[in-house]
């Protein structure tokens, strides 16, 4: 059985990478592409060159509010990981009355449309909290009128083997007609896996010429603040000199000049934001390169970037790890197949 999926706020292809590339014991289950959208043009560009080479035409530049569904080849399966500003804890939560907070509706009115068989929505742990929860209960009631059993789970990516802390609330819903019951992927199969942000960076090492490798350049106060930072410090809780120190008021984001921890998974690769926001290796007085950030988030090597230096920071930031979303897929395809694997209950209750 072959699901063509169809894909709004596409990003640059974390969530696609995952889904055409998991496979299940029974290889006539499996995920093609069939079309996917987003607003951005570079990283369209960069879905283009890496997911859908050969058919570029089916990667629609569009803002979703402007975007004409009607002119769309029917799907089977629909992921949409709608965008998080407006539910993210490091941002203001304004929830649902932010700009991108009703965005999901266009996910809805896609499943609507569509019918597909299974759908996979992702976004921010803060989405629970957005709006005293209001958000999140509206979002689940709206994605189950339309007509599916939905399991929201919070995924802590870290514990499935990615070499990052990123946690993640994945909803998988299953069409209501169909006889296919969704469980939620155990943790325990990974649990071995060396996923230290060390070993991810390092192992086999980036050539240095490696696509999206080039090395941010330091200011001469940068490099002497970061020499007074040790592994797993920032520029708040290290020994710094005061002429170094941030003259900072209000909130101290842990994240601001954090050195990785070596022997620990990264802390969460985010997309945007000044100084100091750009994940500092551990021993080198430096912010990692791209190449080494797409590593934390489990895209090959052989995946190339389209835009300019921040702009890939960027869209390397919003995606989903590939790895993580490959673990996802394979278990909805398992699911299909009637193939049993270890799963665990929900955490989040609905």
């Amino acid at each position: 059985m072959q699901f063509k999926l169809g894909e709004l706020f596409c990003g640059p292809g974390g969530i696609a990478w995952g889904a055409t590339n998991a496979e299940i014991e029974d290889k006539e289950f499996k995920i093609v592409h069939q079309w996917a959208n987003d607003y951005d043009e570079n990283t369209c560009n960069t879905y283009r060159h890496n997911i859908c080479p050969n058919a570029p035409e089916t990667v629609y530049c569009v803002d979703v509010r402007k975007f004409d569904m009607n002119q769309l080849a029917e799907i089977d399966a629909l992921a949409f990981g709608f965008p998080c500003n407006d539910y993210s804890v490091v941002g203001e939560q304004k929830g649902m009355d932010g700009e991108y907070g009703p965005l999901y509706s266009y996910g809805v009115k896609a499943l609507k449309k569509f019918k597909p068989q299974w759908f996979v929505a992702e976004n921010v742990g803060g989405l629970k909290s957005a709006n005293d929860g209001k958000a999140f209960t509206k979002i689940l009631d709206e994605l189950k009128k339309a007509g599916y059993v939905i399991t929201p789970h919070l995924y802590k990516f870290e514990e499935y083997g990615v070499p990052q802390a990123r946690h993640r609330i994945i909803i998988v819903g299953i069409r209501k007609d169909i006889d296919v019951t969704f469980k939620v992927p155990s943790t325990e199969p990974y649990k071995d896996i060396d996923n230290t942000c060390k070993t991810a960076i390092e192992n086999p090492p980036i050539a240095a010429d490696a696509f999206n490798n080039e090395p941010t350049k330091q200011s001469d106060i940068v490099v002497k603040r970061l020499m007074c930072i040790k592994p797993g410090e920032n520029a708040f809780t290290a020994d710094i000199p005061e002429e170094l120190q941030l003259k900072v008021k209000g909130a101290k984001i842990s994240q601001i000049y954090k050195r990785l921890d070596p022997e620990k998974p990264s802390y969460t690769v985010t997309g945007s934001g000044g100084g100091g926001t750009h994940i500092y290796h551990w021993k080198e007085n430096r912010a990692l390169t791209n190449r080494e950030r797409a590593r934390l988030q489990t895209f090959p090597d052989t995946y190339e970037f389209i835009g300019t230096k921040e702009g890939v920071r960027k869209q390397i930031g919003m995606a989903v790890p590939c790895k993580g979303a490959k673990i996802i897929f394979e278990s909805i395809l398992k699911c299909f197949a009637g193939i049993e694997y270890p799963s665990i209950d929900s955490n989040i209750e609905y």
